[in-house]
């Protein structure tokens, strides 16, 4: 059977969305249909279908949105010179150098610019991220490139059903991760949402299930509800000479349901926005009498009103958001924007292409304004040293809110939110960064970990030289949290003298060996074979230079020390009788005994994560000790085997610390500020000063190494703290 006659139909259907095409758009269209039709023939699609399907489906998409010939072409093309012989240079032959670069920048990497290490998994994860990262640049040139993307990943959601599970988890992860976020940057919410929904159903389906069951339940009521509210709105309008308004009843959709919910910590039933209204008014200060109209009608809810017409997103978005209470208690979300405003809502940077009649696309001061952001927050990509760290910023400062803070000569500076004042600096300049000291806030001086807000003025206190912290690098304690600036602070550290980063890279490292109790018992030469370095110098010169942390390396430690304690276990119970059974009391593994009593020993107080041994007390059971505690280092009779088992997240383990410092006034209340603010008990303290040198002795509760590690960290950064460790008890 000849399937051309439903093709051709679908090339009808097809430019039937864009009834404005001129005859040479439309030949366009047709060429660019005929060949992709021609080049996938005998192709096909898990689903069974032939694979030019999807080729017409994702042309459908950006057709949907009014977009230009030119995308249309590029959409029907977009898989053609990764799937089929047909090469770039022929399509810039036949359409043109501008289609084929939105094709280009579609196209997949067939060759990575990577090492070929690794097995076949890890290989296609990062084609997958090269392909992102060469989308995303692509984009600056051409934002179409990413519009004929998003449609491909919408069009492959729709029908990932026909995939495995695994691979339905993984698509649906990474386009909740940067495809969903990245529409949303672009500010095209009709494709953000439904990526979004579709993510969602596939990453927690019972959850999906059941929110949408119940909007399901309540539809029919929800609709005559809000066409009674539509109804009484459109009246009172009239009575105000606003004539022209559309009101709609606004579908809310799954995800973000689920996300005010988990956000919020409520039922379904207290969801402002799952009752929704939108109105369409003609001009803003229409929108604004609307709004009144709205609060005279109904009650306005504390707290729930935005103006992002006089403040606008920072993907360019504006509409009036206002939550109110009915007569009946009941609260409506409502939505209130002029029509321009909405489409730019609906289709956001994509309304640029969009045909208008009569309209010129050549002065659209808007357009290049997002263009312009857009470049600005892609600036890192191209210093990126990998595919993974460029996507990995991507989620981190392109698809973050952003602040807007001013110099004190009120210029602006456009930072990720959560930017400290050492991102600031660094925004201002590299030298400013370098020479980074203090920062002052509305002429205050605040922490240079101090989250800068929206309309905050900072002044940068510099010295006349220097240059960065390494301690700016360290997560914990949040100097730093833009890849912008953490660039800048490893490359000034590369460039010093290599003894001196050697030198440097000691002290972190034992430092921090030093902070988990295992500084004598595992060598500095170990811990750089964990981290792939055979030259234990070139390790410590990466550490001095800032490319490796100290959380990083206290997080490795305590992955090889899990996975010893794993592999300890297996020949464990390899060695041990099928019939022995295994006893759990306190969260502790007993091997080759059963119904003893557990005790944590308090000499040397272990958590998980350590190495650990049990000793065979007379009539008390079995005490767990440290494998170094000295207590049991000659009692090699009475030693047991015994493992971490399974560890409630309630479960809390007492841990001595040690702070040394120099006493001052206010230093134990610091002590205790960091103790509170990291939620754990401080179940006893005992403080010894002589000669000016203040020794505190206390006993946390925690319930992981992690904790213990952060803590540490922020203890040890108080003015005069000297030193903070975990202690060992005799």
């Amino acid at each position: 059977m000849n399937p051309a006659p439903a093709l051709t139909m679908d090339l009808q259907s097809l430019v039937d969305l864009l009834p404005d095409l001129t005859p040479n758009d439309r030949a366009l269209i047709e060429r660019a249909y005929f060949k992709a039709e021609v080049a996938h023939a005998g192709q096909f699609r898990k689903s069974g279908e032939p694979y030019f399907t999807h080729c017409v489906a994702v042309a459908h998409i950006l057709a949907e949105m009014k977009l230009d010939a030119e995308a249309i072409a590029a959409a029907l093309m977009h898989d053609i010179v990764e799937d089929t012989s047909i090469t770039i240079e022929e399509l810039r032959v036949e359409f043109g150098t501008t289609i084929a670069s939105i094709v280009d920048g579609v196209t997949k990497l067939k060759n990575l610019p990577l090492k070929p290490e690794g097995d076949k998994k890890s290989r296609s994860a990062d084609r997958e991220l090269e392909y992102i990262r060469k989308m995303a640049l692509a984009m600056g040139d051409d934002v179409r490139v990413v519009l004929v993307k998003l449609a491909d990943r919408l069009h492959n959601m729709r029908t990932l059903g026909y995939m495995s599970p695994d691979k339905q988890a993984v698509i649906a992860k990474e386009t909740l991760d940067i495809f969903a976020p990245l529409a949303n940057r672009l500010g095209i919410w009709q494709l953000k949402w439904e990526l979004e929904d579709l993510s969602f159903r596939y990453l927690d389906a019972e959850a999906y299930r059941i929110i949408a069951a119940s909007i399901d339940e309540r539809r029919a009521d929800r609709e005559a509800y809000l066409n009674r509210i539509i109804e009484s709105l459109r009246k009172e309008l009239a009575q105000y000479n606003v004539h022209n308004s559309i009101i709609t009843g606004r579908p809310k959709h799954i995800y973000s349901i689920h996300k005010k919910m988990e956000r919020k910590g409520l039922p379904f039933d207290q969801i402002y926005d799952v009752r929704a209204v939108r109105v369409i008014v003609d001009t803003k200060p229409e929108c604004y009498i609307a709004l009144g109209v709205v609060h005279n009608l109904w009650r306005p809810i504390p707290n729930e009103f935005d103006d992002y017409i006089a403040a606008p997103k920072d993907n360019f978005y504006q509409s009036l958001h206002t939550a109110v209470l009915d007569t009946q208690g009941k609260t409506i979300e409502i939505q209130i924007r002029t029509k321009e405003m909405h489409e730019h809502a609906e289709y956001g940077i994509a309304a640029h292409w969009r045909y208008k009649e009569g309209t010129s696309r050549n002065n659209d001061d808007a357009f290049e304004r997002r263009i312009a952001f857009l470049r600005r927050l892609m600036e890192f990509g191209r210093d990126a040293e990998d595919a993974a760290s460029f996507v990995d910023t991507m989620k981190t400062e392109v698809f973050q809110d952003r602040v807007y803070a001013f110099t004190p000569k009120g210029d602006i500076v456009d930072m990720p939110k959560g930017a400290t004042p050492v991102d600031f600096a660094y925004f201002i300049h590299t030298d400013i960064g370098h020479r980074c000291r203090g920062a002052k806030v509305h002429g205050k001086l605040v922490n240079l970990n101090y989250v800068l807000k929206t309309g905050d003025q900072v002044e940068i206190v510099v010295s006349k030289r220097g240059g960065p912290s390494l301690d700016w690098l360290n997560p914990n304690l949040g100097f730093v949290t833009t890849a912008r600036a953490r660039e800048k602070i490893r490359y000034w550290f590369r460039k010093q003298n290599r003894e001196k980063n050697i030198l440097a890279g000691r002290e972190v490292l034992e430092r921090e060996m030093k902070r988990l109790g295992v500084l004598d018992t595992t060598p500095f030469e170990t811990v750089a074979k964990w981290f792939n370095y055979d030259k234990l110098d070139d390790f410590l010169a990466n550490v001095g230079a800032g490319d490796i942390n100290g959380g990083q390396i206290a997080n490795k430690i305590l992955e090889i020390e899990r996975r010893e304690q794993e592999e300890r276990e297996r020949q464990q119970l390899k060695a041990r009788p099928a019939s022995v059974p295994l006893d759990i009391s306190n969260g502790i593994n007993i091997m080759g005994t059963s119904g003893l009593l557990v005790n944590m020993g308090r000499c040397c107080n272990p958590m998980p994560g350590d190495k650990i041994v049990g000793f065979v007390t007379r009539g008390r059971g079995v005490t767990v000790h440290r494998q170094d505690c000295v207590n049991i280092a000659h009692e090699s009779d009475r030693l047991i085997d015994v493992t971490w088992g399974r560890q409630s997240q309630e479960q809390r383990y007492s841990v001595p610390i040690e702070i040394i410092a120099y006493d001052r006034e206010g230093l134990m209340r610091d002590i205790s500020t960091v103790i509170a603010d990291e939620r754990v008990n401080m179940s006893t303290v005992i403080v010894n000063t002589r000669q000016n040198i203040a020794t505190f002795q206390l006993t946390i509760e925690l319930s992981s190494i992690p904790q213990l590690t952060r803590i540490l960290t922020r203890l040890e950064n108080i003015a005069s703290v000297t030193e903070a460790r975990r202690r060992m008890t005799s």
